[in-house]
């Protein structure tokens, strides 16, 4: 497929971007690794009559400590997420998901900014920056603000960006991350996709679950946290019945996807499963 006729202009700084965005509106698209937007403009499912490349506006390309928080620049690649020697230290959640992304190539340029914009139902790092709990910076016209991840999905493609908004950052605050993480998830077997996918940062104390988190991609119209099933966990020793009886709950109460890859029912059956399987390696590596 060919997209239609646009123009194509490389940003040298994020205030000319959004100087971009804010004077062409809906009709602009930005582009920083293309592995989201190229294929929708082939299909002609997305549109632009401007494509702004932001690619090369370096100092969204980080992985950092600042303070309290752990920062990623919204241009930091999957392959830098996977590599990160401070991720897998401190929010180890992030790099297994990113390890996960489609192939090398994908992950040395497709960005976090990019991938949790387009906000693809089945795509693994939503499921990750979930768990962690994180802060979403975005910057556009009216000046910046923080979105918390649990509100920042917000239907299939859609996230909660504005057309006049560039993702800058991704900030998860230190005690926030837990000390067990996990990412396991049943893969499309052409792109890599998550049918099911499953995040899980978990604190423990005195034999049990003090704090959980679990992020789910792949079964629902968007990524969400599986609430439901954190709260039954909590103050428990993670194993048993208890544990299964919770985890059969991930699917609880969503619009389950049916589509070539699973049925609504086998796709519950799968979340169940592996949320299961992904709270006990997390609780695993959590214990020591």
């Amino acid at each position: 497929m060919i997209p239609s006729k646009f123009d194509y202009v490389v940003a040298r700084s994020l205030d000319q971007a959004l100087q971009l965005l804010g004077k062409h509106g809906t009709d602009a698209k930005i582009l920083s690794g293309g592995h989201s937007l190229i294929p929708l403009m082939k299909f002609r499912l997305a549109t632009p009559s401007v494509v702004v490349d932001v690619g090369r506006l370096s100092d969204l390309r980080f992985i950092r400590e600042e303070e309290e928080d752990i920062v990623v620049g919204g241009l930091a690649t999957h392959h830098m997420l996977e590599s990160s020697a401070l991720l897998l230290e401190k929010a180890p959640v992030l790099s297994m998901a990113a390890a996960r992304v489609g192939d090398v190539q994908v992950r040395n340029r497709g960005t976090i900014g990019g991938s949790l914009v387009h906000a693809d139902p089945a795509a693994d790092l939503p499921a990750a920056v979930l768990a962690l709990n994180a802060r979403i910076k975005v910057v556009g016209a009216g000046g910046e603000r923080e979105i918390p991840a649990d509100r920042f999905f917000v239907g299939m493609l859609e996230s909660a960006v504005r057309p006049d908004e560039i993702l800058t950052e991704v900030r998860v605050r230190k005690s926030d991350v837990g000390n067990g993480a996990a990412y396991l998830k049943v893969p499309q077997p052409a792109s890599g996709f998550a049918v099911v996918g499953i995040a899980t940062t978990l604190s423990w104390a005195g034999g049990t679950c003090a704090g959980i988190r679990i992020g789910v991609t792949g079964v629902g119209q968007k990524p969400y946290r599986a609430a439901e099933v954190e709260s039954r966990l909590m103050r428990t020793s993670l194993d048993g019945e208890a544990l299964r009886s919770a985890c059969a709950r991930t699917a609880e109460g969503v619009d389950v996807l049916s589509d070539i890859h699973a049925s609504a029912e086998y796709r519950k059956e799968l979340a169940a499963i592996y949320t299961r399987r992904c709270v006990e390696a997390a609780a695993a590596r959590a214990r020591g």
